[in-house]
């Protein structure tokens, strides 16, 4: 059985990169194998949730810019499954939430920068699906609920994103976070930990400096959808981290 996680995928150069969080993220998958992937990513907008279906390899994106050229050498030649495509279209479909497929979108770094460490050997199937960034929380978290289950078929789901996700307040060299955002954090993960929905759909207005933290939401609603497609009655903490002051590495099981 697979469980559901969230997990940060911050700077791009997290691909290459050998630390405490790249480490952490190869423990957790010699830790989990699952048959497939259904990965929510954050570089992927659309209206419409769209459900990559392909059997080939994926092109990876590299979809960023001004980074060193080793990181634009990376791979990750990961496959598709159609099969588990129809299977996600049908659950999601049957809960009266609208999607549509792609068969030719390759896998952007939202995917393949934490893939690329959980499973280097880019040997399981991968679903990648956009995210509606604009849909409120409890939307976000009725898509999960639509796919709870898979993962009793060994299908690991994957909201891909930040807790803390402020470009322009990143303190480039600074090692210790800033305080606001942990203060952020310290509520998030108090109420993800408890399953207070109803405190976290409203988090714009309850939690601290939520304005700072998420100054726009797409990288924040996949965690409501991995929050949403899992079974667990305490959600658990994975890691924590900090990068550049603000840059946030919270990861949770669900």
């Amino acid at each position: 059985m697979a469980p559901s996680l969230f997990v940060a995928h911050g700077s791009p150069m997290i691909a290459i990169q050998d630390n405490e969080y790249t480490k952490f993220l190869q423990n957790i998958g010699k830790q989990i194998q699952p048959k497939a992937i259904v990965i929510f990513t954050a570089h992927w907008e659309r209206e419409v949730l769209t459900i990559s279906s392909i059997e080939g390899e994926y092109e990876t994106i590299h979809d960023f810019y001004g980074f060193p050229e080793e990181l634009f050498q990376v791979q990750y030649p990961a496959k598709g499954s159609k099969e588990v495509a129809a299977l996600v279209q049908q659950r999601l479909e049957k809960q009266g939430i609208p999607t549509t497929i792609d068969t030719k979108r390759g896998l952007d770094h939202g995917s393949w920068s934490v893939l690329k460490h959980l499973y280097p050997d880019a040997n399981i199937p991968v679903v990648q699906i956009s995210v509606h960034p604009f849909l409120p929380p409890e939307e976000q978290y009725r898509i999960g609920e639509a796919l709870r289950g898979l993962g009793e078929e060994d299908i690991l789901i994957v909201g891909s994103g930040a807790t803390v996700h402020n470009l322009r307040l990143l303190k480039w060299g600074q090692q210790t976070p800033e305080p606001w955002a942990v203060e952020f954090d310290d509520w998030l993960i108090e109420h993800v930990q408890k399953k207070d929905l109803a405190a976290l759909f409203r988090y714009e207005e309850l939690a601290p400096h939520a304005s700072m933290a998420i100054p726009r939401p797409e990288h924040f609603v996949p965690l409501f959808i991995a929050m949403g497609s899992g079974t667990m009655d305490k959600p658990q903490l994975l890691f924590r981290a900090y990068e550049y002051g603000t840059l946030s590495y919270v990861c949770f099981q669900f």
